[in-house]
């Protein structure tokens, strides 16, 4: 078991914490495009997402490197409206970009576009990248640890074991949970705004923080510990237990990437249905395991109990979790392309694990230990092992908060991939749709290096994938009425990094070659 835990461990930090994290709401069009060269400043800079976003930070940085705060900042559902100031120089501007998307989640980036002369490309930046990731896997372990331990192990205790809930798991449980909660708010505040751990004491991160889902989400949280922590000491316990795992189905409902996927009003409940599943069945573990070293005769009766209840509430969460999975994924090749779905096949391959276990409780530990209550050490090893599997589970889970799902990067893939290339004599800009495996189409403008229209007789695009030995693809552009040369139905085979050639022939004698890369992506 613990050779599964130390893989586990390494699968995740692969999984979650190299590379970089994605976004979880993807930039699809920019006015005016990355890269491009304009003769006079816009008075709007738009940047339009795939869904709705709030600003988080906006920066303009002018053609001087100066850093300017006269820009006016707008947001209308999806989309960011930035507005100039009259008097940038000529130059390359950046427009530096941070904002949080409807799932309360961070993206970042860049967009540069050049006044009077040619810009450079955007500098890419994504969430995750001031080393804050690990802290916040932890503590999103902790707040789950909090809601399906803590809160599921108080209703298990009033409802099935019919006892106390004073087991020091539970207690822990729920003081990791609320710590983990208020310490999960100030690192999401640190990670919208891009700012370093030392800054967690300032106001700054917990006011951005508390704009986001993710703030009503871990208030629920707490508030459904806070009443299991005041269940274990009343009277009406069973009232307050059953509203605490209410709370553990709306905290989750309220934020995340299954409680922002259309249609919310399926995939709330199916994410409600499902968190109170995992808790009920999470906070049975415990428990047991402690009565299990009582006399086994109080522990049988629970178990029976345990297990006629324990039928339909794995068949919730199967049927949830496979609605929530369709939804996410809308492929299945998504289960083994994406990073979203490699944590899901990691996690349902431990549930599997699990579902063996307590069949094995079910149909043979339970029925040897009614024969003989003298020995209920098999029964104490199993459910151990089903602690060990569960903890596992949360942690793979855990990992989704880096992760956007699938149905997040249809939009950005669908939409056509822009390649700037210029030296000081040419500036080529392409744009290749879709950008993915299949059949693409490119349009290239080709200028000259001060942006005026380059004249050419012919042009001609050349494609090659060297990593698996594909020689140069040719193909003849042809010039449209729009002034673009365009060139269809490119077969493209393979994801990876392909290589790209433009050859402009603008005599006879002369002709313009520029090359860069772009990555393909699977479609």
């Amino acid at each position: 078991m613990m050779r599964l835990v130390k893989g586990l461990a390494i699968l995740l930090s692969i999984v979650c914490f190299t590379s970089g994290a994605f976004a979880h709401a993807s930039l699809v069009s920019t006015e005016p495009s990355d890269g491009s060269m304009m003769s006079q400043a816009p008075k709007t800079v738009r940047l339009r997402f795939n869904e709705p976003v709030t600003p988080a930070a906006i920066k303009l940085i002018d053609g001087e490197g100066r850093t300017r705060d006269d820009a006016l900042v707008s947001a209308h559902d999806d989309i960011i409206e930035i507005g100039l100031p009259d008097d940038l120089p000529h130059g390359a501007q950046f427009i530096s970009y941070r904002v949080f998307s409807a799932d309360g989640h961070p993206v970042g980036g860049s967009l540069a576009f050049s006044v009077g002369m040619p810009a450079g490309k955007a500098i890419a930046r994504t969430e995750g990248d001031s080393g804050l990731a690990p802290l916040i896997w932890l503590t999103r372990i902790g707040v789950y640890l909090g809601l399906f331990a803590g809160v599921g192990g108080v209703f298990f205790c009033a409802w099935i074991a019919r006892t106390s809930a004073d087991s020091i798991v539970i207690v822990a449980a729920l003081m990791v949970g609320l710590l983990s909660a208020v310490a999960s708010l100030g690192l999401q505040g640190l990670d919208l705004l891009d700012l370093p751990p030392s800054d967690i004491l300032t106001s700054p991160p917990w006011k951005a923080a508390a704009a986001t889902s993710l703030f009503q989400s871990l208030l629920i949280a707490m508030a459904a510990m806070a009443v299991a922590m005041v269940a274990r000491r009343v009277g009406s316990v069973r009232a307050l237990s059953a509203a605490a795992i209410v709370g553990v189905g709306l905290s989750l409902a309220a934020s995340g990437h299954a409680s922002t996927a259309p249609p919310p009003w399926l995939t709330r409940p199916m994410v409600f249905l499902h968190g109170v599943g995992v808790a009920f069945w999470i906070g049975a573990l415990t428990p047991l395991v402690a009565m299990a070293w009582r006399p086994a005769g109080a522990l049988l009766p629970v178990l029976n109990r345990f297990s006629r209840v324990a039928i339909p509430v794995v068949g919730a969460l199967a049927l949830t979790g496979l609605g929530l999975a369709t939804v996410q994924l809308q492929s299945f090749r998504a289960l083994i392309e994406t990073r979203y779905g490699l944590i899901l096949s990691i996690k349902l391959a431990l549930v599997v694990v699990l579902l063996g276990l307590a069949a094995l409780n079910r149909f043979r530990l339970t029925p040897a230990l009614a024969l003989d209550l003298s020995d209920a050490r098999p029964m104490v090893r199993s459910i151990l092992a089903e602690c060990v599997l569960g903890v596992a589970i949360l942690a793979v889970v855990a990992g989704w908060c880096f992760t956007p799902p699938p149905r997040a990067l249809v939009t950005a893939i669908a939409t056509p991939l822009a390649i700037h290339i210029h030296t000081e004599t040419a500036m080529f800009q392409v744009l290749i749709s879709p950008g993915t495996v299949g059949t693409d189409s490119f349009a290239l403008q080709l200028m000259n290096g001060d942006a005026s229209p380059l004249a050419a007789k012919e042009a001609m695009l050349a494609l090659s994938l060297p990593e698996r030995g594909i020689e140069p693809l040719e193909r003849k552009a042809t010039l449209g009425t729009d002034g673009y040369w365009h060139v269809a139905d490119v077969p493209i085979p393979y994801p990876g990094r392909w290589h790209l050639r433009i050859d402009a022939l603008v005599t006879d004698f002369k002709k313009i070659t520029l090359e860069d890369e772009f990555d393909a992506k699977p479609r």
